[in-house]
């Protein structure tokens, strides 16, 4: 689903030693910034605050990998928000534990028939948002340029896939905050078309199509906030440059 998902943090030490503990040993680390596949942490500023409200569902293999990923998680002292379980809810094969990170996101290890961790280490996010549908125009406005597509469509809910990942807007008075989110696509032509399409239908841009040599060479990305302030990217990686 997503090229990357970065979140902020109080503190960098206490959450990577939660995160580790969750997710194991970290593929890339900075002093600004902890890396586990397409998900990342870094630490807060007054410019760019601490992420709140938003939960985070990680792929697991099979049942089994999810009960010990829970007995480990609450066995070092972190707070359990869910114990595993089958949610019939979700569907009948969904099978997922919570707990909370240091910060309150709700973290979870799921596994169900479209789990997928070695395709996306992310399975789904849910984000929370006063305004559904606000969310589901703005989503709307870019599926067909980064290649996701609604696949549920509530009034309280909605629910975009690329058909590996997926993520959510559910109604809430108090909104999640300051998430990244990059889709990751094909040529930089797709990038400057994202961004031409997302400023176009009035989304506020937040950072042009170009290179960004600070992350690698051939780095090319484009940025705007949605309609709850998130960042969101569309990035190509041309590992040729």
């Amino acid at each position: 689903m997503f090229d990357h998902v970065g979140i902020r943090v109080a503190n960098l030490q206490t959450s990577g030693r939660f995160y580790r503990l969750a997710l194991g040993a970290p593929t890339y680390e900075t002093e600004e910034l902890t890396e586990w596949g397409d998900f990342d942490i870094a630490q807060s500023s007054a410019e760019k605050p601490v992420t709140q409200r938003l939960h985070v569902g990680f792929g697991a293999h099979d049942r089994a990998e999810v009960d010990s990923w829970w007995e480990r998680m609450t066995s070092a002292g972190y707070q359990s928000d869910g114990e595993p379980s089958v949610r019939p809810r979700y569907h009948e094969s969904y099978y997922g534990a919570f707990v909370l990170d240091p910060d309150g996101n709700s973290i979870e290890y799921v596994h169900h028939h479209r789990a997928n961790p070695e395709a996306s280490l992310i399975d789904h996010l849910w984000l929370r948002t006063p305004n559904v549908e606000n969310a589901k125009r703005f989503y709307e406005t870019v599926a067909s340029v980064v290649g996701i597509e609604l696949v549920h469509d509530t009034p309280d809910r909605v629910r975009f896939t690329d058909g590996v990942g997926s993520f959510s807007f559910v109604h809430g008075d108090e909104p999640t905050e300051n998430v990244h989110a990059a889709f990751g696509v094909g040529d930089r032509g797709t990038v400057d078309e994202f961004h031409r399409v997302a400023t176009s239908a009035g989304c506020e841009d937040n950072g042009a199509p170009g290179e960004r040599p600070q992350y690698h060479a051939g780095y090319y990305g484009a940025f705007v906030l949605d309609p709850d302030g998130h960042n969101v990217e569309a990035v190509f990686h041309d590992r040729e440059s």
